[in-house]
C-alpha cells in the first residue's frame, strides 16, 4: 500500500512564506515525478509545480519566481517552498507522485492540506 502524507500547511499573512512537504511510504520500486496540485473552493484542481526524478522542474505561471519545488530521493519526499504568498494562493494543496509498484505505474495522491493566506 503506497501512501502520500502532506504536512506543513496553515495560515499565513500575505507576503509571508510557508513550506508544505509530502512523504511517500509503503511498498514501491521507483518514484518518477512528484508534484503539487491545488484546488480552491469552486475551482478545478490545477497543477502548481512538478519535479522529475532527475530534478527537472515545471511551474504554473502564477507561481513562477515565488514557489520552489524540491525533492529528496533518498527520503522519498517532495517540498514546496512558497514565498511572497498572496490571498489567491489560498487552496487545498495535494501532493501527487507517479510510482512504480506491484509491477505497474500509477498516480498516487495525498489527502490534501489547507493553505490559507490572509490579506
Amino acid at each position: 500500500q503506497v501512501r502520500l502524507v502532506e504536512s506543513g500547511g496553515g495560515l499565513v499573512q500575505a507576503g509571508g512564506s510557508l513550506t508544505v512537504s509530502c512523504a511517500a511510504s509503503g511498498r514501491f520500486d521507483y518514484i518518477d515525478y512528484m508534484g503539487w496540485y491545488r484546488q480552491a473552493p469552486g475551482n478545478q484542481r490545477d497543477l502548481v509545480a512538478k519535479i522529475t526524478s532527475g530534478t527537472n522542474t515545471d511551474y504554473a505561471e502564477s507561481v513562477k519566481g515565488r514557489f520552489t519545488i524540491s525533492r529528496d530521493n533518498a527520503k522519498n519526499t517532495v517540498h514546496l517552498q512558497m514565498n511572497n504568498l498572496i490571498p489567491e494562493d489560498t487552496a487545498d494543496y495535494y501532493c501527487y507522485a507517479y510510482i512504480y509498484a506491484g509491477r505497474h505505474w500509477d498516480t498516487y495522491w495525498g489527502q490534501g492540506i489547507q493553505v490559507t493566506v490572509s490579506s
